[in-house]
């Protein structure tokens, strides 16, 4: 696609910016938790001792450290032209994983959280493995 102002060509990405989009509301979403929580408790620096904030700032901190690297990857893979089909199973899975795994440390639900951070980790190691079954390298 082509950018009239610019005039240069533009690489389209559709899955990783569909996927993106979604993992950038999830964070927003949990950012959002997280001040709510802190007005609730008037606790604005640390966590107070307060559970339910502790499980605010985790679901929120975990999600800024895994969900950049997933997307990377799964833009790396786009690049390389991988499968749309593949593309989208990885985006679905960040997804719900992400959520599982916020909702299980916000709401105590012990299994959401295991299921979700395992799927995060299955996630990251199969994006990573797609990428270089794609051989980015030639």
């Amino acid at each position: 696609m082509a950018n009239p102002i610019l005039g240069t060509t533009l690489m389209s990405v559709p899955v990783t910016a569909l996927y993106g989009a979604f993992s950038a509301l999830i964070l927003v979403a949990l950012g959002i938790n997280v001040s709510r929580v802190r007005g609730k408790y008037k606790t604005f620096r640390g966590d107070g001792g307060h559970v339910e904030l502790q499980g605010a700032i985790r679901a929120h901190g975990n999600a800024t450290e895994h969900v950049p690297l997933m997307l990377i990857l799964l833009l790396v893979a786009e690049l390389c032209g991988g499968s749309s089909t593949v593309l989208h199973i990885f985006g679905g899975a960040v997804v719900v994983a992400r959520l599982l795994h916020a909702g299980g440390l916000m709401g105590s639900i012990q299994a959401a959280q295991i299921s979700g951070a395992l799927g995060t980790y299955l996630i990251e190691a199969g994006l990573a493995i797609y990428a270089l079954v794609l051989r980015p390298w030639g």
